[in-house]
């Protein structure tokens, strides 16, 4: 796990989240971040949760809150509870970082990352976005997942004057299969169903209110159906919501970040998580962020932070489950195994193989 932002919530989500035992039992944590600042949180929020202080993430003590250290000795992090600072943002990139290149040193399974503030952070659009640069495998999406609703986003962290330019048909359908993917193999859905949402009001109205429906989106839709993939719509966001018809559903694609947000925090105000799929890590985050607002006051909840946790256990195991049955496939039989290769197998019957018998001399008929 990650500290997120110094000066927001997460330490106090951390804290809060395994004073409870039996957190233990599933996982064995380890905390990116910096000792000094959790003992700070801590003693301002008189919260007694005990942690460990580490050097590197092989020292992991199972049964306890591994605190790593990620910063020098001599390093002073200054903590202004509940304010943007340079200074925590330059202290939660370098935590992510670690995080990262331990990643790929196999050191960990999961990563839960707690809220960071984006404005302090030069350059940086996001976790997801970040970790796949960073990682340079495969392409990431972002999901919004509760018990009630599984959301992703053909874009995301735009400004609304930029979002109908950047939504085009490729990126629906590149979006559209990583979103049935995840559905499948991270959440466990066999046969999943998808609802497109539309772009304008009332699916613009045969074009009158814009043609991105009638030129983009149900030519994706289309797109995504001969692959095979269940996608509907596009529906129209009010009435979507307002009819509750999210229920008939497994999954919704919004096309950008306030579509789906505002209706996902209104259904799942308590539970909600985010999950970043497509890429080889699991990263899970709880859906909220830095509450610069409610920092250092002890009113933050560990709930959200709790369910990101097991979501990514669930999704852990969720991929070994999947993946497991395709991991040694058997070659492909033929009933006479001369030459393996895709040019032999599809070759026309006129054209005999070398060594097949009617290349060989014929006798004289009688």
């Amino acid at each position: 796990m990650t500290c997120g932002d110094t000066n927001g919530i997460g330490y106090e989500m951390i804290l809060k989240a395994f004073d409870d035992s039996t957190m233990f039992e599933l996982c064995t944590p380890i905390v990116y971040g910096s000792p000094k600042v959790a003992t700070y949180h801590a003693n301002a929020l008189n919260l007694e949760t005990q942690f460990t202080t580490i050097n590197s993430a092989e020292e992991a003590v199972p049964g306890a809150l591994n605190l790593l250290n990620c910063f020098d000795e001599d390093e002073e992090i200054k903590v202004s509870l509940g304010t943007a600072t340079t200074e925590s943002g330059s202290a939660a990139l370098k935590v992510l970082e670690r995080c990262i290149e331990d990643y790929e040193k196999g050191l960990y399974d999961v990563l839960v990352t707690a809220p960071v503030n984006r404005s302090t952070i030069d350059g940086f659009n996001g976790h997801a976005n970040f970790i796949e640069r960073k990682l340079g495998k495969g392409k990431s999406i972002s999901l919004l997942i509760s018990e009630d609703i599984k959301m992703a986003f053909v874009t995301n962290n735009l400004a609304i004057k930029d979002i109908s330019e950047s939504i085009t048909k490729q990126k629906i359908v590149e979006k559209g299969k990583l979103f049935f993917e995840a559905l499948r193999r991270d959440l466990c859905i066999s046969s999943p169903r998808i609802a497109v949402l539309s772009l304008n009001p009332r699916c613009g109205e045969d074009g009158a209110l814009g043609t991105e429906e009638q030129e983009l989106i149900i030519p994706a839709i289309q797109e995504l159906e001969e692959c095979g993939i269940q996608a509907f719509g596009p529906y129209a966001a009010d009435t979507f919501f307002g009819n509750g018809d999210y229920y008939r559903f497994d999954g919704i694609m919004a096309m950008y970040h306030d579509q789906g947000m505002t209706p996902f925090k209104t259904i799942s105000p308590e539970d909600g998580i985010r999950l970043t799929s497509g890429l080889p890590i699991v990263r899970t985050a709880p859906a909220i962020g830095t509450k610069f607002e409610i920092a250092g006051r002890n009113q933050a909840s560990p709930e959200m932070l709790r369910h990101a946790i097991y979501a990514a256990i669930d999704v852990f195991r969720n991929r070994m489950n999947y993946d497991e049955p395709l991991a040694n496939p058997l070659p492909k039989l033929y009933h006479e195994k001369r030459d393996d290769s895709e040019k032999v197998r599809f070759r026309s019957p006129a054209v005999p193989q070398e060594g097949h018998p009617s290349n060989k001399p014929q006798a004289p008929k009688n």
